[in-house]
């Protein structure tokens, strides 16, 4: 028997169909379960990660982050994310993430944990002894400069529009002069 290739499809296809190889033209239904967002909170934010700045969709219901996904409406990743982006639900949802502060005296060599309104007293509290120690009023020349030299800045490419001017401005209020930004790293 010489049978063409088009030949064999076309039997195959026949006796598949006649045989009922699991081939049904009966109609289906499906059924949906219901969407694990309902009556959460939707939200917007942007990615940590990098410097594109893509828009995430942050779904929460009872103060607890249920849900993270692409933001569809936006302009620059158009829904998508990439693997750091799409696994971004695990950095709010990981029983491995700090809870509390951790603060390891100077020389000691054991973390112990405090509070946070411990924690942010501390960061004030060295941050002004350090802007006091390091600032300067006038400079060589004589000429009024009013800057902080102790202390650096590496801002975050994560930072929107606004936290941004809202950074620049608190930085510049302490006399900064350092003040970099690690989009490009």
């Amino acid at each position: 028997m010489n049978v063409s290739r088009r030949g064999f499809l076309k039997i195959s296809g026949a006796i598949a169909a006649v045989s009922g190889l699991g081939i049904s033209l009966k109609s289906i239904s499906a059924h949906a379960k219901e969407l694990k967002i309902k009556y959460a909170k939707e939200t917007t934010t942007v990615c940590p990660y990098c410097s594109v700045g893509c828009s995430i969709i942050v779904s929460v219901r009872d103060g607890k982050v249920i849900n993270t996904e692409g933001n569809p409406d936006s302009p620059i990743n158009r829904g998508a994310l990439c693997s750091k982006g799409g696994s971004i639900y695990q950095m709010v949802n990981n029983k491995n993430r700090l809870g509390k502060p951790l603060y390891r005296a100077p020389f000691a060599r054991e973390w112990k944990e405090v509070e946070w309104e411990w924690a942010l007293n501390k960061i004030a509290e060295n941050v002004k002894k350090s802007r006091d120690k390091s600032f300067k009023k006038i400079n060589a020349k004589g000429e009024v400069v009013n800057r902080c030299e102790g202390i650096a800045s590496v801002g975050s490419a994560a930072m929107d529009n606004e936290e941004c001017f809202t950074y620049q401005k608190f930085l510049r209020g302490l006399g900064l002069v350092y003040i970099e930004h690690q989009a490009r790293i």
